[in-house]
């Protein structure tokens, strides 16, 4: 029986329950998941990629069979380096399908061998995506029950804000 090996793609600034669900259920399928940070140079992201590495690798505590690592360029050469053989998505709603779809058709035009897989976002998260979290926080909403307690933490410490502010 071969190693199956996914990649889970992301920005993850920040890293969101919704994330941790994916990267969770994603465990149950496959023997190994690579989550792969991407690092665009025309984004500025909250949080700088060796942070967000570290913040997942802690909420995930350091799982043995997840690997974090960063990524720039297309993501089908990221996958093909780590062995990928699926890319794991995750789906909050039907409007994100249209843009994943996409993206996945075209891997599949660049990597024909590499399947996607796309995972509903559970119930508890579908409305939570990195974006409004950030936004929610820095207008000094409660942010604790989206994020990892590692996450909120390195958060608040990020938007200069003390817990219950």
């Amino acid at each position: 029986m071969s190693h199956r090996v996914a990649v889970y793609p992301g920005s993850f600034d920040p890293l969101t329950n919704g994330h941790m669900d994916i990267i969770q259920r994603s465990l149950k399928c496959f023997d190994t998941v690579v989550v792969g940070v991407a690092v665009n140079p025309a984004k500025v992201p909250l949080f700088s990629e060796e942070e967000r590495v570290e913040q997942i690798q802690t909420a995930l505590d350091h799982h043995p069979r997840v690997q974090v690592l960063c990524f720039q360029g297309l993501l089908v050469n990221f996958a093909r380096e780590v062995g990928a053989q699926v890319v794991v998505r995750g789906l909050r709603a039907v409007s994100d399908f249209e843009y994943e779809f996409q993206m996945a058709h075209m891997n599949t035009h660049l990597a024909p061998d590499l399947e996607t897989l796309f995972m509903m976002t559970g119930a508890d998260h579908f409305y939570v995506s990195s974006r409004l979290v950030k936004e929610v926080g820095r207008l000094g909403g409660e942010t604790r029950r989206f994020l990892p307690p590692n996450v909120y933490s390195a958060l608040l410490e990020k938007l200069g804000l003390k817990e219950g502010e």
